[in-house]
Formats: structure tokens, sequence, C-alpha cells
């Protein structure tokens, strides 16, 4: 996991979870930090490993824990995360070793993780989105009477 760990120490990576978390200080909903980009890694490794996908752990974690970066630029700019996600994933990765491949997969997960045609894709992009979305704790959520997301995308049983 030496690339994993060269993302987490990565400037830019730091710099923009920083941001976030400064940007979402006074969020009462759920947050898009640290803790939730481990949870969707390791969420996504889960399902990976029980349908045996064959994913390489390394690209898994990668893509959660670039795949909401972009939320700075969300907040700041208005650019959709998603694509501000995948631009600066594009440098980091190229940094930390990631082959072209390795890179373009990743990336085209960051890219679909919040498009709901993405939900039973069998892929990378399809485990990101369903981690993405089971990483919430709907169930134990003490602001869930105040949250925008619908009964239906409530994450209240538990899954994974």
């Amino acid at each position: 996991m030496d690339r994993i760990n060269q993302i987490c120490s990565h400037p830019r990576w730091t710099q923009s979870v920083e941001e976030i978390r400064r940007l979402e200080q006074d969020r009462i909903f759920c947050k898009h930090d640290t803790v939730h980009f481990l949870d969707v890694a390791r969420i996504a490794w889960i399902e990976n490993l029980e349908t045996g996908l064959g994913i390489p752990k390394e690209e898994i974690y990668a893509a959660a824990l670039l795949h909401d970066i972009g939320r700075r630029l969300q907040y700041t700019t208005g650019v959709p995360h998603e694509q501000a996600s995948a631009v600066e994933a594009e440098g980091i990765l190229k940094d930390c070793g990631f082959s072209r491949e390795e890179q373009e997969r990743i990336i085209a997960a960051i890219l679909q993780h919040s498009d709901q045609k993405t939900r039973t894709a069998e892929g990378l992009p399809g485990l990101i989105y369903r981690a993405d979305k089971a990483s919430r704790p709907c169930l134990f959520c003490d602001v869930r009477l105040k949250c925008k997301w619908g009964e239906e995308k409530r994450n209240s049983t538990l899954t994974r």
C-alpha cells in the first residue's frame, strides 16, 4: 500500500482535505473527511472480496481517497465535485506512480461515483458508488430528520 500512503501524504491531497474540513466545519450532515474516505475504501474492499470482483486493493483505496477531494472547488467555485475530484486526482495519481491504465480506471470511478446508473455496475465505478452510499450511517444519525436525503436513499439497515 505504498502508493496509497503516498496519496495520503501528497501536498495537494492534504491541502484539499484540510480545506474541505474548514469549509465543512459548521456542516451538521455527513462530512467529506478522511473517516468518510476510509469508510468508502473499506466497504468497497469488503464487497470486492465478498463478490470476487478481483479489483486491486490499491485501485479501490485510491478511488475512495480521491473521490470527494474536489468538494472544496464545488463549495468555492460551483464546479461539480466529481469533475473537480477527477482533475485533482489525475496529477496525484501520476505523482504516486499509478500507471496510465490504473489512472483511467480510478478516474472513471471518481467521475461516476454519484451517477445512479452506476449503482449496479460490476467494476470499480459501481463498487465506489455503492460504498459511498453505504458509508453513510443514517440509522444512527442525530440529524436524520433534517437531512435532504429521502427515505429511499437513507441507510436504515446495515448491509456490510
